[in-house]
């Protein structure tokens, strides 16, 4: 599995997602920034996601949603902060309601990708930071962490293709 660690910090208000793939940098930034291959690792395999939209650029708008096991729909997005091939990105993730637009009382986060190239692989360390402690709580308590390290599960099947 390539997710080696997750961290909680509550002080600092981040989840901390660390892993290691046995590809080059850019392969592993390809799979992120093409909507075809994150649809296929970003939501758990029970929660399947579709990307509509997905602009790797700074300014740049990702929408999507993911598909539940009784056909629920929820919706989410993501704003490109920052984008620097392959090394990584930053984007504000967020929810957003059936229409697409941003449903900004559930609270956003902010995730930085950090790539680092080592030896014959790639590191990867996925940092999200949220706006407080009520926001972090409630994403962690809707299973945040677990889904994370679930979809993540499936990165080394999209990283073999």
């Amino acid at each position: 599995m390539p997710v080696l660690d997750v961290r909680k910090d509550l002080a600092t208000l981040t989840l901390t997602v660390v892993g290691e793939f046995a590809v080059p940098i850019e392969r592993l930034w390809t799979a992120w920034t093409d909507p075809r291959q994150i649809e296929r690792f970003w939501g758990p395999p029970q929660w399947p996601a579709t990307f509509e939209r997905h602009d790797a650029a700074v300014g740049g708008k990702s929408a999507y949603y993911m598909t539940g096991p009784k056909g629920e729909t929820p919706r989410g997005f993501w704003e490109w902060v920052s984008v620097n091939p392959p090394a990584g990105f930053e984007v504000i993730d967020g929810f957003a309601h059936a229409d697409g637009t941003p449903n900004l009382a559930m609270g956003t986060t902010r995730m930085r990708m950090a790539f680092t190239a080592e030896g014959t692989g790639t590191k990867m360390v996925a940092v999200s930071t949220f706006p407080s402690l009520e926001v972090m709580e409630t994403h962690l308590k809707m299973g945040l962490e677990e889904g994370l390290r679930a979809a993540l599960g499936q990165l080394d099947g999209v990283l073999a293709s």
